[in-house]
């Protein structure tokens, strides 16, 4: 997904609130499989056209990411713009809960970059169309990450299997960015005996991650392009552009960042160089799974169940790649387009895709 190929969405609504200092857009993408959901982003934007185009092309990856889930839900999206100087952060999460109750149901927000399950809770005080508020006993919640980590091993892992024969064990996996994602997927593989290559730009995620795995560690210029058999982007997105391709030595591309193409053509460039390139809004949608979980309330058991089926999908969005010709990312979008396109379906939310 990036800005050239962004559909019109349903309705953009403007956050203003001088007293807390609140101001963004709740973006809804499409509600045409249920209500739009995806997170809330507190950034720092430049300027109010690059938050404009970033809410826009989040909006339009969460309703693709949960049409390939399997989940009765649209796509949507908040962003914030982080406040200059001192602020409240408790009563700005409050005036964001103020507006996302106004649309009354029309949108439901989690956690995103930037923001935690303490803001939503300050947001739970004023709406109840929230989720990723602390886990009750037996049930999803909470910070989302660990699941979108989860989401992206298991994907890791068929991806090996199918595509190198081999096992996890047996690999060299680079990590590009260490936070809450980036970090549980990191031992996620240790664990598995991965052998682990790491940078990030905050030199203390890579000594905590350092002590805890021993992994080797890369400068944050340098990740892209080291020889590894997996790359895994957990950072920002559009870093892989006709520059950076013509640099990697990774055979897999999997990891956890949203738009990770700075172009739909990247993909084709990836494919053209024999580089598997895993569409990220595939493989990067066990917190939205998990935030599903914990808003429908579906059992832990039966939310794991559906973040284990990831591998699945994938493989689904792979063989229509390979049995039409496309690249990965553009057989993603043409089966999320056409899973919007039917509709809603009483089993959608069981299927496995």
């Amino acid at each position: 997904m990036n800005k050239q190929h962004v559909a019109a969405p349903e309705g953009v609504h403007t956050l203003r609130d001088p007293d807390s200092g609140l101001e963004g857009l709740i973006v809804l993408h499409s509600t045409a499989l249920g209500p739009a959901a995806g997170g809330c982003r507190l950034l720092h934007y430049q300027d109010a056209s690059l938050m404009q185009a970033d809410a826009f092309r989040l909006a339009e990856g969460m309703s693709y990411k949960n049409a390939l889930a399997g989940l009765p839900m649209g796509g949507g999206k908040a962003v914030i713009r982080l406040p200059q100087g001192t602020f409240s952060r408790h009563e700005l999460f409050r005036a964001f809960g103020r507006a996302v109750d106004a649309l009354g149901g029309r949108y439901i927000t989690a956690e995103d970059v930037g923001t935690s399950v303490e803001d939503m809770q300050a947001v739970s005080e004023k709406t109840r169309f929230v989720a990723g508020l602390p886990s009750g006993a037996g049930g999803p919640g909470g910070d989302p990450s660990p699941w979108t980590a989860q989401g992206v091993f298991v994907s890791m892992e068929t991806l090996v299997r199918r595509h190198l024969s081999g096992d996890l064990s047996d690999c060299v996996v680079a990590v590009q960015g260490l936070g809450h994602v980036g970090r549980s997927l990191a031992r996620m593989l240790h664990e598995a005996g991965a052998r682990l290559l790491v940078a990030d730009i905050s030199e203390q995620n890579v000594r905590r991650l350092v002590a805890e795995t021993g992994a080797t560690v890369v400068p944050a210029d340098q990740i892209l392009s080291v020889e590894a058999d997996v790359l895994a982007p957990c950072a920002l997105g559009a870093i892989f552009d006709e520059a950076s391709i013509g640099t990697i030595r990774a055979r897999i591309i999997c990891g956890a960042a949203n738009n990770q193409l700075a172009t739909p053509g990247d993909g084709a460039r990836l494919a053209a160089r024999g580089i598997l390139y895993a569409p990220d809004y595939v493989v990067n949608a066990g917190g939205i799974i998990n935030v599903a979980g914990e808003y429908f309330g579906w059992t832990e058991k039966d939310t794991q169940r559906r973040v284990a089926d990831t591998g699945n999908r994938l493989i689904r969005v792979l063989d229509h790649a390979s049995a039409t010709g496309v690249a990965p990312n553009q057989a993603a979008d043409e089966l999320a387009r056409a899973t919007i396109a039917a509709g809603p379906s009483p089993f959608r939310a069981d299927s496995a895709l």
